[in-house]
């Protein structure tokens, strides 16, 4: 959704003033002393983004001015507080229950999470190509490589490393959500060194068509 430069400069001046209250170009323009041409085209680049949106209309003496507001689901990504709350969380599910249950609880977690989406359609190299996509739109950069017949997606990095340490239960989550999309077994192969990266093995389903050709993303 967001550019990380959408959180400095000018439009990261812009977007704290709107997380407090609907405002117009004009109105935004007065609190930082600049014109409402550059703060007209500062709206338009974040309204592109998702990160802002008219939030209706404000009576004026001659003719009515947009409001615009930030959308309420791009507030998630100006907290700070998701990556140590999840890793404190899994530290604590850890020290409270065995193994086996909190690998088990982590693929419910990804079973749940593909419930977000709709199955991938398509035949078996379609659909791998489609989870590679969401993988990708999730942010995690990723290549698509054949292999004994079925197929590995190498990440470039990880999903969620920052806030999980590479800690191999929340691996399995997204191997069950893969596996849950794609219909097809998925087995993580994840690296979990000082640069963790992602790396789901997909097996072909029986039945599966043969694709000749793997897609980079």
């Amino acid at each position: 959704m967001a550019r990380r430069e959408a959180f400095r400069g000018t439009q990261g001046r812009i977007l704290n003033l709107l997380r407090t209250s609907a405002l117009t170009a004009n109105e935004i323009a007065a609190h930082l002393g600049l014109t409402h041409n550059a703060i007209r085209g500062h709206l338009a680049a974040l309204q592109r983004d998702g990160i802002v949106r008219e939030a209706g209309w404000q009576r004026g003496s001659s003719r009515p001015a947009v409001l615009y507001e930030v959308v309420p689901e791009a507030e998630t990504i100006f907290s700070k507080a998701y990556i140590p709350f999840v890793a404190h969380l899994m530290r604590v599910l850890q020290e409270q229950m065995g193994q086996g249950e909190l690998d088990q609880i982590m693929h419910l977690v990804g079973r749940s999470l593909a419930s977000e989406w709709p199955r991938l359609r398509g035949k078996f190299p379609e659909r791998v190509e489609a989870a590679s996509a969401l993988l990708d739109d999730l942010g995690a950069l990723n290549v698509v490589e054949k292999q004994n017949g079925g197929y590995v997606i190498r990440g470039r990095s990880c999903l969620l490393g920052a806030a999980v340490h590479g800690r191999p239960e929340v691996c399995h989550a997204m191997q069950s959500l893969l596996a849950d999309l794609l219909e097809a077994p998925v087995r993580e192969c994840c690296e979990r060194g000082e640069r963790p990266r992602c790396c789901f093995e997909i097996t072909a389903p029986p039945g599966a068509v043969d694709a000749s050709h793997a897609v980079q993303v």
